[in-house]
């Protein structure tokens, strides 16, 4: 059968494509380390709820049942072990080295957990093409124990992100937005947590998001307008109060826009044409690129307001609008 330009591919071998064979490239750098599924399983102690000494959901926990749920939906798919990034060790050592140096202590000794911990899990059989970008559908999530009441006892809530939505394989920037992202989950168990999961995946439409990625191509910036762009993010954090609540916003900081200013002209896969115009799904590929400076807390509802960003500038082009942030 003839594919249409914007029907999903969903192929059980894929040759058109070299698709990565592992995940270990980082989505996000920031202050994150790679970390292993074994290794959180083996060697990381879970945190408690300290009135009653009862577990939390663990991180290993978290990754596992999202990847039963993955293996669930698409099953006979390619699916790659989750990558998996951490941050903000918590360290400690068993009470028998509580006199020892830190220098001596020995492996069995010590104590670890990371406090905060994001995962992707890529599906790279089912992928699309944009502007010869292959993008792979990925799923995956955040968890922040920092964010949770460790004071209280087991039942009080314990807080997720969760999301789906496509990888560029390029640059493994990643391609959120809101309808594949649930930023504030609530649960006091496993099963809660297994279903809200389910649940996101499902309702996801992700030929509706390809639609709407391919829509930023036919929309650009020239060098006048990126360059007013740049001037006005900038100068949007010193405007009054009052002016600020009635601008949204793009979540990004001066050190981040200044990465997308040298990938605009440096990146080689995204930067301007000879003629200084970019098209606005390559200016999204930049935010998306400097987002992965995030810190993990802030990473996926950077990643979403970057898209919805772009998304106002592509209305104000389409629709020949004001917007502050061009004008």
């Amino acid at each position: 059968m003839e594919q249409t330009s914007n029907e999903l591919m969903i192929l059980p071998e894929v040759k058109a494509y070299e698709l990565p064979q592992s995940s270990g490239k980082a989505f996000i750098e920031a202050n994150t380390t790679q970390c292993s599924l074994a290794e959180i399983q083996n060697d990381h102690i879970i945190p408690v709820f300290i009135k009653d000494n009862e577990p939390l959901i663990s991180h290993s926990d978290f990754i596992e049942t999202t990847m039963q749920i993955v293996e669930e939906l698409y099953r006979g798919e390619m699916i790659l072990q989750p990558n998996i990034r951490v941050s903000h060790p918590i360290k400690g050592r068993v009470p028998d080295a509580k006199n020892k140096p830190a220098n001596e202590l020995l492996d069995g000794e010590k104590t670890l957990y990371y406090e905060r911990m994001a995962f992707v899990i890529e599906i790279p059989s089912v992928f699309d093409d944009v502007d010869g970008n292959a993008l792979t559908l990925s799923v995956g999530g955040v968890k922040s124990f920092n964010q949770d009441n460790l004071y209280n006892k087991k039942g009080s809530d314990e807080h997720f992100k969760v999301f789906i939505g496509f990888k560029n394989s390029v640059c493994t920037n990643l391609c959120v937005w809101t309808d594949g992202f649930k930023s504030d989950i609530k649960i006091t168990s496993i099963g809660e947590l297994r279903a809200l999961i389910k649940e996101l995946i499902k309702q996801y439409n992700k030929e509706f998001h390809m639609f709407n990625l391919r829509a930023l191509l036919q929309h650009s910036l020239s060098e006048h307008q990126f360059a007013v762009l740049i001037g006005k993010l900038r100068m949007y954090q010193h405007l009054p109060r009052h002016k600020q609540i009635e601008i949204p916003a793009l979540a990004l900081g001066d050190t981040q826009i200044g990465m997308v200013v040298k990938d605009y002209y440096k990146d080689q896969s995204f930067c301007k044409g000879d003629d200084g115009n970019i098209n606005l799904l390559r200016l999204y590929n930049l935010l998306t690129g400097a987002n992965k400076s995030s810190y993990i807390e802030s990473y996926l509802e950077r990643s979403v307001n970057a898209y919805h960003f772009t998304e106002r500038l592509k209305n104000a082009l389409m629709n020949q609008t004001d917007c502050w942030f061009l004008n």
